[in-house]
């Protein structure tokens, strides 16, 4: 058993109306598992399905409504704040989709606002977010340290009433990643939602949700950030997105990702060897939703930290990491 039953599903939602009631509570626990029963639930539309099954989808696609409208507000709120700042504030992931209205934001469940700023400005945005409301998730000093030391991003914000977080990030990978991607480029090419809100282009989309997926985490929950990809893959030029992967340091990424793309959701492809690792590491979940290959699992969790820092700052962060019983999630 794998999560190759969503990806199927996906890929061809008419295949759900021969599943039998086991494989149906497979598939609904899996596709919870990987956030992707919103998503689920707008392809199967309304073909012919059980009868119990009926309500859970019609919640998933309620609640991926709720959230949309949630994260939009969100988003609203973060632009009031920041409006006298003379900054561009460009929405990312989830939010941006969801605002654009595009076919990567349909069902899909929000959930941090993540917006780019300069990082010139990262300092008067955060002063404007802290009086209009939000608030450290977590007093650290060390993680505090870290964050604006290395990391792409400030440590997690949350708003004190409305309990909903922001990421402010000033580019899209740490600092000490391989890659270093252009994120003055990937502003001055924004495009503009509102008046107040942008989004990058839809190339920089593509390059961003690579990076993102193959460039800096384990690849936990990695299905929906594949699907990401494949629907921002439509009707984009090949030609200029690989222009701009290249100019970006991810060409080997955004290759990587358009073929498991291809592979797992579109019209099939060959893939190498590393593909097929990542493949499988993206498809290890049990008929429960629950993670399979520990071993697996543990090994991309280590990649995701090579990737982020040289071997001897890996050394020591690991290592402050477990003196604080930081482990990895991986029963």
């Amino acid at each position: 058993m794998s999560a190759r039953l969503l990806v199927q599903a996906l890929r061809d939602p008419d295949g759900v109306m021969v599943l039998d009631a086991r494989r149906w509570n497979d598939l609904i626990a899996m596709a919870r598992a990987e956030r992707l029963i919103g998503t689920l639930a707008l392809r199967i539309e309304d073909r012919p399905v059980p009868e119990a099954v009926r309500p859970i989808l019609s919640d998933a696609r309620l609640e991926a409504e709720r959230e949309a409208r949630q994260a939009l507000w969100e988003a609203d709120r973060a632009a009031e704040a920041l409006a006298g700042l003379d900054v561009p504030v460009v929405l990312l992931k989830g939010t941006a989709y969801a605002a654009a209205g595009l076919r990567a934001g349909q069902g899909r469940f929000i959930g941090d606002l993540d917006i780019l700023v300069p990082r010139e400005a990262m300092e008067q945005v955060e002063h404007a977010l802290l009086r209009a409301g939000w608030e450290w998730v977590k007093d650290d000093p060390y993680d505090d340290a870290y964050y604006r030391q290395w990391m792409h991003e400030l440590p997690p914000m949350i708003h004190a009433g409305r309990d909903r977080m922001i990421d402010v990030h000033h580019t899209v990978l740490p600092l000490t990643a391989r890659q270093t991607p252009d994120a003055g480029a990937m502003i001055a090419e924004a495009v503009p939602i509102t008046n107040e809100l942008y989004m990058l282009s839809p190339e920089d989309r593509v390059c961003h949700a690579a990076a993102h997926l193959l460039a800096d985490g384990d690849l936990a929950g990695g299905l929906r950030n594949l699907w990401d990809i494949y629907c921002l893959l439509d009707g984009v030029d090949a030609d200029a997105l690989e222009a701009r992967a290249a100019r970006h340091g991810l060409a080997a990424h955004v290759r990587q990702a358009r073929r498991l793309a291809a592979a797992l959701y579109g019209e099939g492809g060959r893939l190498t060897v590393r593909d097929r690792i990542v493949a499988a590491r993206l498809l290890a979940r049990d008929g429960w939703g629950r993670e399979r290959r520990k071993l697996l699992r543990f090994a991309f969790y280590l990649r995701s930290h090579w990737l982020r820092m040289p071997p001897a700052m890996l050394a020591r962060h690991l290592f402050t990491k477990w003196r604080k019983g930081h482990r990895p999630a991986l029963q």
